[in-house]
């Protein structure tokens, strides 16, 4: 089985609830087996099983208040 690592820029991150926030939903999609957040760059790093797509990310990003850079 292959490990797959996107990263994405989400926008309005400014403390470690954001983070949580972000993280706990992006580990709720399937596949998904690792979520790193980078405060300081606003990226996030999701480690996939197999391919996520960024409509799923984008809409979990936004479940938790709020979005993926363009």
């Amino acid at each position: 089985m292959h490990t797959i690592y996107n990263v994405y820029q989400v926008e309005g991150m400014t403390c470690a609830q954001c983070a949580a926030s972000v993280t706990e939903e992006l580990t709720g999609l399937d596949h998904v087996t690792d979520v790193a957040v980078n405060l300081t760059t606003g990226n996030v790093t999701i480690t996939s099983a197999t391919e996520v797509h960024r409509r799923q990310v984008a809409a979990a990003v936004a479940h938790a208040g709020h979005r993926l850079a363009d």
